[in-house]
């Protein structure tokens, strides 16, 4: 019933736990195939896939373009779009099953779920982190990228799939889903903070902050990527989200 679409790009160090949690789901059927989407990978990712028995495609990098490659090798009928660095939580199953069945029988309207978002550390600073997610994630219905995408393929087609952006992909694709359109389930989606504890919490979150805001202002994406990835040129990104307390989603109010 899903395809698992999981961007990678130099992710040796994460991917194997993160595939190693979709094991149950493989072996239940409820996931039909993994796919993923490598950008260039120089270690050990693309022999981690194929020792797991995914099937891999090679495309341009960038989170965008890696995301909508995989999607056009996917039979399933739904999508699971999830980060090499993000492990699901044991329940995540019966959530999605859950959730896809109202979908799928017309108890609930076609629409897109994402995951509680955590990180996988201790220590205050993650876990005002993951408050703040947890109150923009549930007013204003905007996960990002770490929260992992739940949507029905052609839902995903007609809204015209992720855009080859530099940054920004997750939520520019979020806003056109809408928040009617989202749901936040239970299970958590646990990721790495390796980037985290690498720049500082603080340091990284205001970052982030003053991203968002040139975002919401209308900056260009590739000025932002600049601003993001300031020793890179912006088509050597990774397209990474930006995690921040609640924000609204740009042009939400034009969808759902």
């Amino acid at each position: 019933m899903i395809s698992v679409i999981v961007p990678t790009l130099d992710s040796e160090t994460t991917l194997a736990s993160s595939l190693s949690a979709l094991v149950p789901a493989v072996v239940d059927g409820f996931v039909r195939e993994v796919i993923i989407v490598d950008g260039g990978s120089r270690d050990r990712t693309l022999r981690i896939a194929e020792q797991a028995g995914a099937t891999v495609v090679h495309a341009p990098r960038g989170r965008g373009r890696q995301i909508a490659a995989g999607v056009e090798r996917a039979r399933g009928t739904w999508l699971l779009v999830l980060h090499a660095d993000t492990v699901l939580d044991p329940g995540w199953l019966r959530d999605a099953a859950s959730f896809m069945e109202k979908v799928d029988t017309g108890r609930k309207a076609r629409s897109a779920a994402a995951f509680r978002f955590a990180l996988d550390d201790d220590g205050l600073a993650p876990r005002l982190l993951e408050a703040c997610v947890a109150v923009r994630a549930g007013i204003f219905k905007c996960p990002y990228g770490d929260q992992g995408l739940l949507i029905p393929k052609s839902l995903y087609k007609d809204l015209g799939g992720y855009r080859p952006m530099p940054i920004m992909e997750d939520l520019e694709f979020i806003g056109r889903i809408g928040a009617r359109r989202m749901t936040v389930l239970r299970s958590a989606a646990v990721t790495s903070p390796s980037r985290y504890r690498a720049e500082g919490y603080l340091r990284r979150v205001l970052r982030n902050q003053y991203c968002l805001m040139l975002y919401f202002l209308g900056r260009p994406v590739e000025d932002i990527a600049t601003v993001y990835y300031p020793h890179a040129r912006a088509e050597d990104t990774d397209g990474e989200e930006l995690l921040a307390p609640a924000l609204p989603v740009k042009g939400e109010k034009d969808h759902g």
